[in-house]
């Protein structure tokens, strides 16, 4: 489990983002790069990091699920995730 400290991080990242979305596509628009520039760092977009939703692991990290690699083959190997199956062969 990640740090909680790194998981209120993100989560106030994702605030931002949300919350400057509109003025940075407007300044976008406008091409006011000073602007831009005086918005939160950590109201770009590109500052986001795919988490697991269940352990809030940053690496390894499945989009088509939300979930990392190990959270994942937990869930596979138990069967809770519908179409996914162990391969064999």
């Amino acid at each position: 489990m990640a740090k909680k400290s790194v998981l209120a991080r993100d989560a106030k990242r994702a605030k931002l983002i949300t919350k400057y979305a509109v003025k940075r596509a407007e300044l976008k628009a406008t091409g006011d790069w000073e602007g831009l520039a005086k918005l939160p760092r950590n109201s770009s977009p590109v500052r986001a990091k795919n988490r697991c939703a269940e352990t809030g692991r940053g690496r390894g990290y499945m989009r088509q699920f939300g979930l990392s690699r190990i959270a994942f083959r937990e869930h596979a190997a138990k069967g809770e995730i519908p179409g996914v199956s162990k391969s064999s062969w």
